[in-house]
C-alpha cells in the first residue's frame, strides 16, 4: 500500500528535494487472522514508493505464501537467500533489502502480537520509553521551525546543512542561541562535500558545541578520508543510514573515526539484523542513534529497536507536518512512550489516512 502526503513546505536535502512524504506499508495476516504491519523505506527517488510496492506484490508476496516459517529471523534468511540472484541480476540490492526490512518489521509485530507481548520486550528490552530529537529542520526558516520544536518539548535539534556555507553557519548560530550553550544541536550534511571542503567547513563550525556532524562526505569514501576528518575535528562524526550488511557495520563499529552509528532499519536489516547490530554498537562504546525519516510505523519500529538495545542513544523524529506519522505516533515533551500493548503498540485505522492512498 502506497500513501503520499503532499507538502506545503518541501523537505530540503543537499542532494534533492521532497515534494511529498511517501509511505509504503506492508500488512501481513497469519492463519489465525492476526495482523502485523511494517514500513519500507521509500524516500528517494521520487517514484521509489510505487516501485517498492510493486516489488512487494510481484516478488515477495508469492514467496511469503509458498514458504512456512515459525519466526521472523528464519523468514529474513529465507527471503534474503531466495532474492539474492535477483539482486545480482538487476543490481537492485537496495530496494530488495528495503522490502525485506519492511516485511521483517511486520513479521516481528505479528510475532509479538501472537505472544501478547510489546515488541520492545519481545526483543529483549527493559524500558518502554526513549528520548527523541527533532529532525528535518530545513535551511529555509530554520529558526522558526526550531522554535516550534522547542515549544513542542524537544530539547535536541538537528539542522540540515550542505547548501550554502555562510547560510549554514548563520543557521547554526541562530539555533545555538535558541538552545543555549548546553542544548544539543546536531547537523546533517547528507554527504554534501568532498574531503577538502569538509575539512574547511569543519573548521568554521567547530566553535558551536555541536553534538555530531552527520555524513559530511559520501558514505562510501575510503576509510582514510573519514579518519582524516575525525583527526581534524572536535565534532563527533555520525553515519550509518546508507550502510548495508553486517560486515560493513562491523567495520564501522570497529573504526576509530565514528562516535555515533545510525542504522536505518527500514533501509536494511529490519529488526532481525539491526537490534543485534545496535547492541554491538553500544558494546563498542559508541552511541546507537537510529536514523529514520518516514511514516509512523517505521518510527515506532525504530523506537522499539532503541528501547530493546538500550544505551544512551536518541531517536530521530521528523518535525515537519506529516499525518502519515502523527496519526500513529507523536512524542510528548521529547519522550516517546511505547507502553505495554502487544507488538508495535498501535492498532492501525487505515481509514483515517485513506485520502492519501495512491496505490
Amino acid at each position: 500500500m502506497v500513501y503520499r502526503y503532499p507538502l506545503e513546505t518541501v523537505v530540503q536535502t543537499s542532494f534533492g528535494i521532497m515534494h511529498d512524504r511517501p509511505m509504503v506499508l506492508v500488512k501481513l495476516v497469519d492463519e489465525d487472522g492476526l495482523v502485523g504491519v511494517g514500513e519500507v523505506w521509500c524516500n528517494f527517488p521520487a517514484v521509489g514508493a510505487e516501485h517498492r510496492a510493486r516489488l512487494i506484490d510481484s516478488v515477495f508476496e508469492p514467496l511469503l505464501t509458498e514458504v512456512s516459517f515459525d519466526d521472523p529471523i528464519t523468514a529474513f534468511e529465507i527471503l534474503t537467500k531466495k532474492t539474492w540472484v535477483l539482486g545480482l541480476q538487476t543490481g537492485e540490492f537496495g530496494p530488495i533489502a528495503q522490502c525485506i526490512a519492511g516485511i521483517d518489521i511486520a513479521l516481528h509485530d505479528l510475532h509479538a502480537r501472537r505472544n501478547n507481548t510489546p515488541l520492545w520486550k519481545s526483543l529483549g528490552g527493559v524500558t518502554n520509553s526513549v528520548e527523541t530529537y527533532a529532525s528535518g529542520i530545513n535551511p529555509t526558516n530554520a529558526e522558526k521551525t526550531a522554535e516550534s520544536a522547542l515549544n513542542a518539548g524537544y530539547q535536541a535539534l538537528k539542522l540540515k546543512i550542505g547548501f550554502n556555507t555562510s547560510a549554514d553557519i548563520q543557521n547554526i548560530k541562530s539555533l545555538r542561541a535558541l538552545l543555549g550553550k548546553n542544548g544539543h544541536l546536531m547537523v546533517d550534511a547528507n554527504q554534501a562535500w568532498g574531503l577538502d571542503e569538509a575539512l574547511g567547513i569543519i573548521r568554521s563550525i567547530s566553535d558551536y558545541g555541536l553534538s555530531w556532524l552527520e555524513e559530511p562526505i559520501h558514505a562510501d569514501r575510503p576509510i582514510n578520508e573519514w579518519q582524516s576528518l575525525s583527526a581534524s575535528s572536535n565534532i563527533p562524526l555520525a553515519a550509518g543510514e546508507n550502510v548495508i550488511g553486517e560486515q560493513h557495520f562491523d567495520s564501522l563499529i570497529e573504526s576509530s573515526y565514528l562516535s555515533i552509528v545510525q542504522p536505518d532499519l527500514a533501509k536494511w536489516g529490519g529488526l532481525t539484523k539491526i537490534v543485534p547490530v545496535a547492541k554491538k554498537i553500544i558494546a563498542a562504546g559508541k552511541r546507537y542513534c537510529p536514523h529514520y525519516l518516514g511514516g509512523g510505523v517505521g518510527l515506532l519500529a525504530s523506537a522499539h529497536a532503541l528501547a530493546a538495545a538500550g544505551g544512551d542513544g536518541i531517536l530521530e523524529v521528523d518535525i515537519n507536518q506529516n499525518p502519515l506519522r502523527t496519526i500513529f505516533v507523536e512524542p510528548v515533551s521529547g519522550v516517546l512512550k511505547l507502553g505495554d500493548a502487544p507488538g508495535l503498540g498501535t492498532d492501525l485505522d487505515l481509514d483515517t489516512i485513506a485520502n492519501y492512498r495512491v496505490q
